[in-house]
């Protein structure tokens, strides 16, 4: 069985994306996405999350486009956690950080 997370978040002024923190406490086969409601992958293309309680890190070179996203006012971010990637085992107890900066 296939099960994704979305969250939704709407931007309350222009911001940068910098960094992102994503693990599970299980060993896990997730993918996170991170986009806008209509490029689901606008910022962060699909990518697996640490495992065992040793979340990965992603940053500029990560993003799309080896750039900080620049996020406009009332954009509306969203984050996409597939718990089993194609089908593997799912991610138990996921914690997803970002962070930003104004402008």
């Amino acid at each position: 069985m296939v099960k994704f997370s979305t969250l939704v978040w709407k931007v309350p002024f222009d911001v940068q994306l910098t960094h992102v923190s994503a693990g599970s406490s299980s060993d896990s086969d997730a993918v996170l996405e991170i986009g806008t409601g209509v490029d689901r992958d606008a910022y962060l293309a699909a990518t697996t999350i640490g495992d065992s309680n040793k979340p990965a890190e992603f940053d500029r070179d990560d993003f799309v486009g080896g750039e900080f996203p620049h996020i406009a006012d009332g954009t509306i971010i969203a984050i996409i956690l597939d718990h089993d990637g194609s089908s593997g085992t799912a991610a138990v107890d996921f914690t997803i950080v970002l962070t930003f900066i104004e402008g």
